[in-house]
């Protein structure tokens, strides 16, 4: 039995950044598909926009500006299966 994963993505609804958040979370669901077991969206409020893996913080936009997808794929990735290829967002 592989380890499973959980990836959350908090996002701020003040901001209306809700299709942010869906856009990324599917994304990370067709990237890693057999690795997470669980994948949640959490409304914020204040500017939040934090993806977390296994409940460490692997992007928090106040530090980092939005994430492209293919950064946060890399950060996931390394997290949940070291080994996988991302394919054209390895580049």
């Amino acid at each position: 039995m592989t380890e499973m994963h959980r990836v959350q993505i908090e996002y701020c609804t003040q901001c209306r950044w809700l299709p942010r958040a869906a856009w990324l979370a599917q994304e990370l669901l067709t990237t890693f598909e057999t690795e997470l077991t669980e994948l949640s969206l959490k409304p914020g409020t204040g500017g939040v926009f934090v993806v977390r893996v296994d409940d460490e913080v692997v992007w928090d936009r106040r530090e980092q500006g939005f994430p492209e997808p293919t950064a946060v794929k890399r950060l996931v990735r390394d997290r949940v299966a070291p080994g996988k290829s991302l394919g054209h967002s390895d580049k």
